[in-house]
């Protein structure tokens, strides 16, 4: 494996722009890579922002802020990704796409550049059928956002050799980050609970049990308070198996098995309310209520961030 030393992030979208301070902040020259010069444009905007806060947390002094932002080039050419040792790619969650971008991609970078997909279900393996040398490859998936959430999955593909995984499960570490190593399946980890805990929310509003308003506090101030600090398992440890098997004998009969989208969530999309990107989803994001709840939500995420790494 080369020696990780210039990155490149392809797609400039929320988490293309959140990747490249994520590398940047920890010394990594970032070269952040779209087509579309207004998505580019767009991303220095996110990054200004995104930089404002981490400097109103205390995370960064203002020095280091400009220093990071310094660290990361705006590229509308993949050519310019020529000298790449590590990338990510964040471009849109279409398979036929991501093929086209990797066979244009794989003749241009070195052959032994470690590549990663950012995608946050699609099949590794089946990503890895454009990618010359698939054993380089592997899923790197991050949350959003990623310059503020610990995890990241590293998802090894059928090709996935183990010093690629290993070698990006080192650089995550480099990042601060706490890497998990999986395997491929749909929607991985992360995504298969969240979804669960989607699926069933929408259940409990349908039938009626609770508003959408309930369930969030539910989740907030009970269970997410929880798995903040333990995890499923340890927190069934803790509250003893035997408790937790007798209800679960009761409540996973009725518990929600739809296979297909339902409910609120369908309605929305019928109604093109996508949520803080368009100004409506769940809840209204109009009259500059969807920067507040960026700023918000970020400011939370980096108090918890701190609570967490104190361990």
């Amino acid at each position: 494996m080369r020696e990780i030393r210039n990155v490149a992030i392809a797609g400039a979208g929320t988490m293309g722009a959140s990747l490249a301070q994520a590398f940047a902040k920890y010394g990594y020259p970032v070269k952040l890579y779209d087509l579309f010069p207004a998505a580019l444009e767009k991303a220095r905007g996110l990054i200004r922002l995104n930089q404002q806060g981490e400097v109103e947390a205390g995370n960064l002094t203002a020095e280091e802020s400009a220093a990071l932002q310094q660290r990361i080039t705006f590229v509308e050419k993949m050519e310019d990704l020529a000298d790449t040792d590590f990338l990510v790619e964040a471009i849109l969650e279409d398979l036929d796409i991501k093929h086209d971008f990797y066979r244009q991609l794989c003749p241009i970078v070195p052959e032994d550049a470690i590549l990663c997909s950012n995608t946050s279900g699609l099949s590794i393996t089946a990503i890895a059928k454009a990618v010359t040398h698939p054993e380089r490859f592997a899923g790197m998936h991050w949350m959003n956002p990623p310059h503020i959430i610990p995890l990241i999955e590293i998802v090894r593909g059928e090709e996935t050799s183990e010093e690629t995984a290993e070698a990006v499960r080192q650089v995550a570490l480099k990042l601060h980050k706490r890497p998990v190593v999986i395997k491929d399946a749909p929607s991985f980890v992360l995504n298969r609970l969240q979804q669960a805990i989607l699926r069933e929310s929408l259940h409990i509003v349908q039938e009626g049990i609770a508003t959408p308003e309930a369930v969030d506090d539910v989740m907030k101030y009970a269970l997410g308070f929880r798995y903040a600090c333990f995890g499923p398992f340890e927190t069934c440890d803790l509250g003893g198996l035997d408790i937790h098997y007798n209800i679960s004998k009761y409540t996973f009969p009725d518990l929600c098995d739809a296979k297909e989208p339902f409910g609120l969530l369908e309605e929305c999309i019928q109604q093109n309310r996508l949520g803080v990107k368009n100004g409506a989803g769940f809840y209204d994001y109009s009259d500059g209520k969807d920067q507040e709840t960026i700023r918000r939500r970020d400011e939370l995420f980096l108090k918890l961030a701190k609570c967490l790494f104190e361990e």
